[in-house]
């Protein structure tokens, strides 16, 4: 089963994971929990990686995001022209993804789900677009890769993000350093003869709440499905 989006944007409230909130335990009740422990997890704004790799695409179509939070990154793709699918494991962050879908505008554009990601996956539907940032599954990134790349349709994209092993943040929390991984060992996960496959390590600085300059080394697979 997914787990749920963990956006890597600080918020008002400090760092988006800090160790004084474990991240091992990824059941659905625990990021309820989670979410109603504050009144925003995440910043608002989309990822950095997903706009680098999406803003360019001239003609959008529907798009799966698995892991949406409080739907910063659907509504963003929402307001480029894509149609989408946005998924997450909590009713609370659900909810917060509606009402800023609302704000946005965007919120006919959109359809927030809490099902579950496998029951979604096997009715057979594919999407132009499937993206996961910053999710933690169980099972890894490679597991995620292959759960995800039967969801695309041809000539669509795989976006997968994540914390590099190398990521400082990740290195000071257990937990995250668990989760993260090499998009080059991933992306062995994907056949050569039906993906184009760029597999990255993307280094990008953030300013704190508190003004601190920030570094992050992103685990970036980009793969596109042969038509």
């Amino acid at each position: 089963m997914m787990h749920a989006h963990t956006h890597d944007h600080d918020t008002a409230h400090g760092h988006a994971h800090s160790s004084a909130e474990p991240m091992r335990d990824f059941s659905r009740s625990s990021w309820e929990e989670r979410y109603q422990s504050r009144p925003a997890v995440w910043s608002g704004q989309p990822n950095q990686p997903l706009v680098d790799e999406i803003e360019h695409i001239t003609e959008p179509g529907t798009a799966l995001e698995v892991g949406c939070g409080e739907g910063a990154d659907a509504v963003w793709l929402a307001g480029q022209g894509w149609l989408v699918t946005a998924v997450d494991l909590s009713r609370t962050a659900l909810a917060r993804a509606t009402a800023h879908a609302d704000e946005a505008g965007v919120a006919q554009h959109i359809t927030f789900t809490d099902t579950d990601l496998t029951a979604l996956l096997t009715a057979g539907e594919t999407w132009n677009l499937v993206t996961s940032l910053y999710t933690h599954p169980e099972q890894g990134g490679r597991w995620l890769v292959e759960t995800l790349a039967p969801a695309v349709a041809p000539g669509g994209m795989l976006l997968v993000v994540g914390h590099h092993p190398t990521d400082p943040h990740a290195a000071d929390h257990p937990d995250l350093r668990d989760a993260a991984f090499d998009a080059a060992d991933v992306a062995d996960a994907l056949s050569r003869d039906e993906w184009e496959v760029s597999a990255t390590v993307r280094e990008r600085t953030t300013r704190t709440a508190d003004g601190h300059e920030r570094l992050w080394r992103d685990a970036v697979l980009a793969a596109r499905r042969h038509s």
